[in-house]
């Protein structure tokens, strides 16, 4: 199956060299390396230095973005199914300097807190059958990026790149899945985006239904679009009737239950807002929802529940294929990174899909079956480590690598110290 997957991408590869250097990249993000940079990944596949790994990222003449095109039609041939949601979100790579494409201090969620960091903007598609990413989008800030066109050319930031808020990113992915064929009903996304009226917008011209998390201060109009009000009142003036009782989806410990209330808001047909109350510290969340057609309650509860596989997808890319794990600047290189991790999660999502038992236990009372649970991301990558793990090396080869690794640190470590002793000024 793994043959099957390279075979997608093989012809974006114009020479055997470099496609074969893709092929030992994807192994090394699917191997048990720890730190998955072009370095231990060298040495996972048997180079004698990273240079082939480092041109693989940077000069090997392939297109980024027509992989990313393959990897989107892998995923929705093999996670395809009714009720597809796409989920967009962003997570941040915490970085160090000013070099690195897009970076500068910022709020992250990945820190919790502004951090110098790149932010990457993703789009997934979830559905029964599974979660993968299948788009990216790197932001750049307006400021300190977009308006400064020599850092700009030193990141290799092409002069066709301009400044696009995280919601307009957002569509522009939404737009090319769908463009793609892409067969998904729902979008979903976090108040980062349901804040935003083009977004929305933009959605309900297309026909694609959408469920998005807004804040309490959200202003909606009731009583036919007459009166505006916020969420929150609007949730403290629902009687005890309107809350009904549903599960968000399952979660580790079993199925999410919440109490739900949804009100009609606006002038046209089929605008809700869906309120989330937890049932033990009373906290409240809140939706704004359009369907092209009449919904149910429980289809919304379950499109605002799919919302949190993405975060899902974020832990599996960074623990388990390093999405994170790059040590590159260039704006072309971080693409190509991002684009091959995403490609190895596919790869394990459509694994543990196709494993899955056609016939499954009771999802709301697991403890009545002695079957296994079916098979994780992380349970398969683990799999494929003693499938795919090369004999041990030889001391030679180990040797050979420790001395280019400290050659090389003991290079980049005169080079910090004569650029310090430069800034001191002479006594």
């Amino acid at each position: 199956m793994f043959d099957q997957a390279m075979a997608r991408i093989a012809g974006r590869f114009r020479r055997v060299e470099p496609r074969a250097t893709a092929r030992a990249f994807i192994l090394g993000l699917l191997s048990g390396v720890e730190r998955k940079n072009c370095w231990q990944l060298a040495e996972e596949a048997g180079l004698a230095r990273p240079g082939p790994m480092q041109r693989l990222l940077r000069y090997s003449r392939w297109d980024a973005d027509a992989v990313r095109d393959d990897l989107r039609a892998y995923t929705a041939e093999h996670l395809g199914a009714d009720g597809a949601v796409l989920v967009v979100d962003e997570t941040g790579f915490l970085k160090k300097g000013r070099s690195s494409a897009g970076v500068q201090r910022q709020y992250t969620g990945t820190a919790g807190r502004i951090e110098n960091a790149q932010v990457g903007v993703f789009l997934a598609l979830a559905t029964s059958r599974g979660r993968a990413l299948i788009d990216r989008r790197l932001y750049l800030p307006e400021q300190s990026w977009c308006g400064d066109p020599e850092r700009r050319k030193r990141a290799g930031i092409p002069e066709t790149v301009q400044f696009a808020t995280k919601p307009r990113l957002a569509w522009g992915m939404i737009a090319a899945a769908l463009e793609a064929g892409v067969k998904a009903s729902w979008v979903a996304g976090d108040e980062a985006y349901g804040q935003d009226p083009q977004l929305r917008a933009a959605l309900e011209a297309r026909g694609t239904g959408y469920v998005l998390a807004v804040a309490c201060s959200m202003r909606v109009r009731i009583n036919h679009g007459r009166t505006p009000v916020r969420a929150d009142t609007v949730a403290d003036r629902l009687p005890a009737t309107a809350w009904q009782r549903h599960s968000a989806g399952n979660g580790a410990k079993g199925p999410r239950y919440y109490d739900w209330a949804w009100i009609h808001i606006g002038t046209g047909e089929h605008h809700h807002l869906l309120v989330r109350r937890n049932r033990t510290t009373g906290e409240l969340a809140f939706y704004l929802c359009w369907s092209p057609a009449a919904v149910t309650l429980e289809e919304l509860v379950r499109v605002a529940g799919v919302r949190w596989s993405i975060e899902e997808c974020f832990q599996a890319a960074k623990g388990q294929v390093g999405l994170d794990h790059y040590q590159v600047r260039h704006w072309t290189s971080w693409h190509r990174h991002i684009t091959l991790a995403m490609l190895a999660l596919a790869f394990l999502a459509a694994l543990a899909a196709d494993a899955a038992p056609q016939r499954l236990a009771d999802p709301h009372h697991p403890a009545r079956s002695r079957d296994p649970i079916k098979l994780t991301v992380p349970e398969i990558r683990h799999l494929l480590v003693a499938v795919f793990n090369p004999p041990a090396q030889s001391a030679t080869r180990l040797l050979r690598w420790s001395n280019w690794r400290r050659r090389h640190q003991a290079t980049v470590r005169r080079s910090h110290y004569r650029r310090r002793t430069a800034d001191e000024p002479a006594g």
